[in-house]
């Protein structure tokens, strides 16, 4: 039993940014790191199998914006390593959520140094640079609140208003030091704020060949690959239903039910087999447990 869950947790970390092993989330003792054991976003990014439903709505929903797909499309190996940006993104997302204080703004740091090289000319004509202030916001809160929406419906559907909003406070940080700007930090916030971007939002050619590619992308082991497809379908769900029409999808309400059920029983395996996970590493390394 014990060589199943370590086969399923192996495979795990080949789908995130873990398996680069390039920092160690459980050093030093003490350091909290940004955020902190208490705080809403450990909970938030803390479970595998709805960060991975909510990571792959964000990829699509930030695709939506002509300049941020542009910086993918033009600076990016994303056609022939799709899982490797995926790992980076999820390294990103485990090292600044719970990584030590050091490492979170090493990678910051690095990532900051990569936007200053990434510019060039969207499909519509339109010059983009990776490291613009509003176009940072809009990667921003594409993503956090995809990874908000799946942890409501995968993980805890009884998270609090305030707590979410908490949420929001708390991931701006990140954004901020990265070189976001008014970025929205509460529920209401949010939706505006998506209101308002919505007329900027296209779903072309390029969108279309990005979702393509990232519905086929490679699964750890052919094991693996009934689930991811299932999470990719769920990553879809997640998405505003705006997003949803924009981009051509629409899922029955029993469709809906039925992914959401196929989730739910991938997650009770998952969390049965993942007990060295970014979230279990930073409580260890501040004397928790989960």
């Amino acid at each position: 039993m014990q060589s199943l869950r370590n086969r399923i947790q192996q495979q795990v970390f080949r789908l995130n940014g873990l398996s680069l092993n390039e920092f160690d989330l459980s050093q030093p003792p003490g350091d909290p790191g940004l955020f902190g054991p208490d705080s809403v976003i450990w909970r938030v990014h803390g479970d595998f199998t709805s960060m991975l439903c909510g990571g792959i709505s964000a990829l699509l929903m930030q695709m939506l914006h002509p300049s941020a797909l542009a910086g993918v499309w033009d600076h990016s190996s994303f056609r022939e390593d799709m899982m490797g940006r995926l790992r980076r993104t999820s390294q990103f997302i485990a090292v600044t959520t719970f990584g030590n204080r050091a490492d979170a703004n090493t990678l910051i740091e690095r990532v900051k140094r990569i936007h200053l090289q990434v510019s060039g000319v969207d499909a519509y004509g339109t010059p983009y640079q990776a490291s613009d202030p509003q176009l940072l916001t809009w990667v921003h809160v594409a993503e956090t609140s995809r990874f908000l929406a799946a942890h409501l419906c995968y993980k805890n559907r009884l998270l609090s208003g305030a707590e979410q909003d908490r949420y929001y406070a708390e991931a701006a940080v990140v954004a901020e030091a990265l070189g976001a700007e008014q970025v929205p930090k509460s529920r209401q916030a949010v939706a505006d704020y998506l209101v308002a971007m919505r007329p900027q939002l296209r779903y072309d050619e390029r969108t279309a060949e990005v979702t393509r590619l990232l519905m086929s992308a490679p699964a750890p082991s052919w094991q693996a690959k009934p689930a991811m497809k299932t999470m990719m379908l769920a990553g879809i769900g997640l998405l505003p239903e705006w997003a949803q029409a924009q981009s051509g999808y629409h899922f029955t309400p029993l469709k809906r039910w039925q992914i959401d059920r196929q989730i739910d029983l991938l997650a009770v395996g998952l969390r049965w087999s993942i007990s060295q996970g970014a979230h279990h590493r930073a409580m260890a390394r501040v004397g928790r447990s989960l």
